[in-house]
C-alpha cells in the first residue's frame, strides 16, 4: 500500500526504534571449523582501497586488477562507546500537541544524536547538512519538524528525495506514524508502481511528496508536479543518489523548487562532489555529523577460499553454523540472485530475494518477510539493497567479490549495528 490517506496503520520501521529478530534454521547446526577460513592475524588498514593494476581510477575493478583479499579480513574490536547524553527530551521540542502524542505513542523519550542536534535548527528554518548513516534516526530528525511546519501553515509543501523506492517507502511509513491524526497526506512517487495512481493522488492534494529522482523528474516533465511552491526539500542519502547516476536529476529537481526554500541534505560521506552540491543547494547550513570513526570496527570479517564448484556446499555449512541467524547475501548479477535463491530453497532454508527486475510489490513483500523473520536469508544485488535499514542482521555474506572496496564497506555495514558484533564473510577464488 503506497498511499498515505490513512495514517492509522502503525509504522513497521522507526527512526530510532529497533526490534528483536530471531530466525528458524534447518537442523544440524555446527560451529565453523578452524580450517575453513584464511585466519590471518594481520589486521589491514580498513579504510584503504583495492590494489589496482591500472585501469579505472575510481577504485573500481577491471580485468587484470590485483585484489588484496587480506583487506576482507579483520578482527572485531570491542570499543566501549560513550553513552550519548542528549541535551533535550522530546517533550522539550515545541511540537504541536498531536505530534507529541504520536511521539509518546511510539515510546520515544530521549532523542538520538542526529535528532537532538538538528531538530531545533530545522524548526528555526535553517538549512542543515547532516552526516549520518542509515539507522541513525535521521528520518524522524527531519520529518518531525517538517510535519510541525506544515501543521502551522497548511499551504506548505515538502519534497523528499531518496535513492531507492524501498527507502522512499520506509520514509512514507514513518510519515504516516508521526503524522497520525494531523490530516496531513503524502504520496510516494517511485518507478515500478502505477504512475496513474500517483498522478491522481498529487492532483487530489498532498503536503508531502516522497520519491526517487527518476519518477519525480518524469512527473515534473508531464506537468503533473509543480514544485515552484515547495519551500522544504530533503535530499536523503545524497551520496547514494550520486552513486546511482542521479546527479543531473537532482540538480534539475532542486532548480524547480521555490528559491526561498529550506534544504536538508543528508549523506554518509563527504566527497568533493557532495561538497560541491552542498555549496550549490544550501545557504549557510548548520553542519551536524554523527558518523563516528570506522563503522566496521565491531565487525568480524573473514574470507572463504573456495573453488566455484565448492561454493554452494561451503555456503550451506556457513548457514547451518551456530550464531548465524539473520543473513544478508550479496550477488553481482540479477540472474545469479535468482539461481542462489532456488538453490538455498531446495536445501530447506527460508529465503527470499530482491533485485531490479522484481516487481515493486514483490520486493516490498519480501523485505517485510525478512524484517518480520518469516524468512531468515535475503539475497540481493547492491542496487536493490541500497538504503535499507534492517536491524539485527547477524551476517553479511559476499557470495561474489564486490567490484569496489567502497561497495564492500557499504555491504558489510548492514551488520554490527547499534553496538552489536557483526560478521562479514567474503567468498574468494582459490
Amino acid at each position: 500500500m503506497m498511499k498515505t490517506r490513512s495514517f492509522a496503520r502503525p509504522a513497521t520501521t522507526g527512526a530510532s526504534k529497533t526490534s528483536s529478530f530471531g530466525g528458524s534454521k534447518p537442523a544440524a547446526k555446527r560451529s565453523f571449523g578452524s580450517g575453513k577460513f584464511n585466519n590471518s592475524n594481520s589486521r589491514p588498514a580498513f579504510k584503504s582501497n583495492f590494489k589496482s593494476g591500472g585501469g579505472r581510477k575510481s577504485g573500481g575493478r577491471s580485468r587484470g586488477d590485483k585484489i588484496d583479499y587480506n583487506k576482507f579480513i579483520q578482527k572485531a574490536i570491542h570499543v566501549e562507546e560513550k553513552v550519548y547524553v542528549s541535551k533535550h527530551v522530546f517533550a522539550d521540542f515545541p511540537f504541536d500537541e498531536q505530534i507529541q502524542k504520536n511521539i509518546a505513542k511510539k515510546g520515544y523519550v530521549n532523542p538520538r544524536p542526529i535528532q537532538d542536534q538538528s531538530i531545533n535548527s530545522i524548526l528555526e528554518g535553517k538549512d542543515v547538512f547532516g552526516m549520518a548513516n542509515t539507522g541513525t534516526g535521521k528520518t524522524a530528525a527531519f520529518l518531525l519538524p517538517l510535519i510541525n511546519k506544515v501543521m502551522q501553515n497548511r499551504t506548505e509543501k515538502v519534497l523528499v528525495l531518496a535513492p531507492t523506492r524501498e527507502l522512499a517507502m520506509q520514509i512514507e511509513e514513518e510519515l504516516r506514524s508521526l503524522a497520525s491524526g494531523s490530516k496531513l497526506f503524502g504520496v510516494v512517487v517511485v518507478g515500478g508502481l502505477p504512475i496513474t495512481k500517483q498522478i491522481n493522488e498529487i492532483k487530489r492534494g498532498v503536503s508531502f511528496v516522497i520519491g526517487t529522482p527518476g519518477r519525480v523528474t518524469d512527473l515534473i516533465k508531464r506537468k503533473v508536479l509543480d514544485l515552484s511552491t515547495y519551500k522544504s526539500v530533503v535530499l536523503d542519502e545524497a551520496d547514494r543518489m550520486l552513486d546511482m547516476g542521479f546527479r543531473d536529476d537532482m540538480v534539475y529537481i532542486i532548480g524547480q523548487t521555490h528559491k526561498d526554500r529550506q534544504t536538508l541534505f543528508y549523506s554518509a560521506t563527504l566527497s568533493p562532489e557532495i561538497k560541491k552540491l552542498t555549496s550549490e543547494f544550501l545557504k549557510d547550513p548548520v553542519f551536524i555529523s554523527v558518523v563516528s570513526g570506522d563503522t566496521a570496527k565491531n565487525i568480524e570479517a573473514n574470507v572463504i577460499r573456495a573453488k566455484k564448484e565448492e561454493k554452494l556446499d561451503r555456503l550451506h555449512e556457513v548457514l547451518k553454523s551456530d550464531g548465524v541467524e539473520k543473513t544478508l547475501i550479496f550477488r553481482e548479477m540479477k540472474h545469479a540472485v535468482d539461481d542462489l535463491t532456488k538453490d538455498l530453497s531446495r536445501l530447506g532454508f527460508k529465503v527470499g530475494c530482491i533485485h531490479g527486475d522484481k516487481r515493486s510489490r514483490e520486493r516490498i513483500r519480501t523485505l517485510d518477510l525478512f524484517k518480520t523473520d518469516k524468512i531468515d536469508i535475503l539475497i540481493a544485488t547492491d542496487v536493490a539493497a541500497r538504503g535499507l535499514d534492517i536491524p539485527d542482521v547477524t551476517h553479511v555474506i559476499n557470495y561474489d567479490v564486490p567490484q569496489t572496496y567502497d561497495t564492500y564497506v557499504h555491504r558489510i555495514g548492514r551488520t554490527g549495528r547499534a553496538g552489536k558484533k557483526g560478521n562479514a564473510l567474503t567468498f574468494v577464488p582459490m
